[in-house]
C-alpha cells in the first residue's frame, strides 16, 4: 500500500520543481542529449509519420530536449502525462507557440489515464527510476501499447564508468540532488523489468556518454553562472565528438535503454 503522506509530499516536490526550474534545453551537454534522444527515436521506432507516440512524463518538452516536439514535428500523433501540473502546462505552451497539436494531461505512469492498447509506441526515459513501484509503472507502459506495439525504456545506469549513481546518491542525502529520489539500473536489470511486464527485449542501448559532474556542472553555469558556460561547454564537446564517432559508447552512457515489443495476441499470429 501506498503511504498518503509520502504520495503527497512527492507530488507537491514535482509541482514545486516544475514551476521553478530553469530552462536548460541550451546548455552545451542538453545539445549532446538531443541529438543522442533523436538518434534513439530514428532508429528504435517506425517511422514517425502518423505514430501515436506517447512519452511518460515531460519534463524535456518543458525543461530540457523538446524531443517529443521534434517527433511531433515530424507529423507523429504526440501524447504526454506529467505528475506536475505546471510542467504539463508549460509543455503545451510550447507545442501551442510551435503550432503542433499535442494531448497533455496530468497523471501518473503508475496509472496511466488511456485505454489498453491506444498507442503506437510509448518513449520513456529517466521517468520510471523515480518510483518505488517502478514494475507497476513498467507494467503500465506494457497495458496502454497496442500488440505489437514498441516502448524504448531508458534508466540511470548503475555501471557507469564516470560513476554517476555514486554522485547521485552523495548529493540526494546531503539535499542537494534536484530531481528528488532516483535508482539505477544494470543492464540486466533493466531487461528483467521489462521481460517479467511481458516485452519481447529486441535491443539494448544507452545514451549521453558524458560523466554526470560534468552534465551537472553544465546545467549549474547555463541556469545560474552564465559566463561560465562556454567553457563546461568545451569540456562537454569532446565526449558529444566520441559518441558520434563510435556509437558504441552510448551503451556505456550514463542512461541505458531497452527496446521492449509487446507480443501479438495469440489469435493475431496465426495467417
Amino acid at each position: 500500500m501506498v503511504d498518503s503522506n509520502h504520495e503527497t509530499e512527492y507530488r507537491r516536490f514535482w509541482a514545486e520543481v516544475g514551476a521553478t526550474f530553469p530552462d536548460l534545453a541550451d546548455a552545451r551537454s542538453t545539445t549532446q542529449y538531443r541529438n543522442d534522444e533523436q538518434w534513439l527515436l530514428r532508429t528504435q521506432l517506425p517511422p514517425l509519420g502518423g505514430l501515436r507516440i506517447l512519452k511518460t512524463d515531460l519534463w524535456d518538452e518543458a525543461k530540457n530536449t523538446r524531443i517529443l516536439r521534434w517527433a511531433a514535428a515530424r507529423r507523429a500523433r504526440a501524447v504526454g502525462v506529467d505528475i506536475s501540473l505546471p510542467i504539463a502546462t508549460d509543455a503545451r505552451r510550447g507545442f501551442v507557440a510551435d503550432g503542433l497539436p499535442l494531448l497533455a494531461v496530468q497523471g501518473d505512469v503508475r496509472a496511466l489515464p488511456f485505454r489498453s492498447g491506444t498507442v503506437d509506441a510509448v518513449y520513456s526515459m529517466g521517468t520510471v527510476e523515480h518510483f518505488d513501484d517502478t514494475e507497476g509503472a513498467v507494467r503500465e507502459i506494457f497495458r496502454v501499447l497496442r500488440p505489437g506495439g514498441r516502448a524504448i525504456i531508458g534508466v540511470p545506469n548503475r555501471h557507469d564508468p564516470f560513476l554517476r549513481p555514486l554522485l547521485v546518491v552523495l548529493l540526494y542525502r546531503l539535499g542537494l540532488y534536484g530531481y528528488g529520489f532516483e535508482k539505477s539500473y544494470s543492464r540486466r536489470a533493466l531487461r528483467g523489468l521489462l521481460e517479467r511486464a511481458g516485452f519481447e527485449v529486441t535491443a539494448e542501448t544507452g545514451i549521453l556518454f558524458l560523466p554526470g559532474w560534468l552534465r551537472m556542472l553544465d546545467l549549474a553555469c547555463h541556469a545560474w553562472l552564465r559566463p561560465l558556460a562556454g567553457l563546461t561547454g568545451m569540456l562537454c564537446a569532446p565526449f558529444d565528438w566520441l559518441s558520434r564517432r563510435f556509437p558504441r559508447l552510448r551503451r556505456h552512457g550514463y542512461l541505458i535503454a531497452a527496446v521492449g515489443v509487446r507480443p501479438a495476441a495469440r489469435d493475431e499470429e496465426a495467417p
